[in-house]
């Protein structure tokens, strides 16, 4: 047995037990298998379900305002060399015309060059 039990993958709960061959979280209800727990937490995939990965290009699929700024991140822009990280945005870049910022996955699509 596992001291430390993982978070729920669905809202993050630190709260999380074990029932027979499942981990359950009280406060959502989810129960998944302790073995795709740790599968599937590293994979972040785009709008489509293309699996992402670190230096992939990417276009964005929707108009997204810049938090803090008037600017504007346009409906196909290219982002090239995506960095992924974990947390709200899964998408460290650098957005050419804007600078640093963080995507998130689900507003872009993977480029196959």
């Amino acid at each position: 047995m596992m001291d430390t039990l993982p978070p729920c993958p669905n809202c993050a709960s630190a709260y999380t037990y074990e029932v027979d061959a499942l981990l359950t979280c009280p406060e959502c209800g989810h129960e998944w298998s302790a073995q795709a727990a740790g599968d599937d937490a590293e994979v972040i995939r785009d709008a489509v379900g293309n699996i992402l990965a670190d230096g992939d290009t990417v276009t964005v699929i929707k108009d997204l305002k810049v938090k803090g700024s008037s600017s504007v991140v346009k409906v196909g822009t290219k982002v090239r060399g995506i960095r992924l990280v974990s947390g709200d945005h899964d998408i460290d870049c650098k957005v050419p015309g804007i600078g640093q910022m963080g995507l998130k996955s689900q507003f872009v699509k993977k480029v196959n060059e």
